[in-house]
């Protein structure tokens, strides 16, 4: 079986549609990230994105233990001012739309050589344009 292309990259960023896809138990997205563990490239979550996945019946044990496996990591100052710039650079986007995005891309362009699974690729390529590589989630 061929290796996934993650497996070229030193981390791994999950937006709120991949980590969904974890919570729910989707089988390939489960297989993704545990190609990416076994080559040991690190899978990184923002707090954020937890807060944006984490629906109403999502069950916390279930998130507990997807989490265990994630490395989690947390918004910076800084990380809140790369954001302010990429909105900007990106064309003067609405923050309240494009917050949490803004802030996982400015985690993502902190990350070493990063692969971002994600569901809404144009937003991405807006904000991060060739800096990093982005996947469908």
């Amino acid at each position: 079986m061929k290796e996934p292309k993650e497996h070229l990259a030193r981390s791994l960023v999950l937006d709120s549609e991949a980590l969904s896809l974890l919570l729910r138990d989707d089988r390939r997205m489960a297989a993704r990230i545990e190609a990416s563990r076994r080559v040991g490239v690190p899978v990184l979550v923002s707090v954020l994105t937890i807060v944006e996945a984490a629906q109403g019946k999502t069950d916390l044990a279930r998130l507990n233990w997807v989490l265990s496996r994630l490395r989690v990591e947390p918004v910076s100052q800084e990380d809140s001012l790369t954001a302010v710039a990429l909105l900007r650079d990106a064309g003067g986007l609405d923050g309240h739309k494009y917050a949490i995005d803004a802030l996982v891309a400015a985690l993502a362009l902190r990350a070493p050589a990063p692969v971002v699974l994600a569901s809404d690729r144009d937003d991405w390529l807006k904000l991060c344009g060739s800096r990093v590589i982005v996947r469908e989630a």
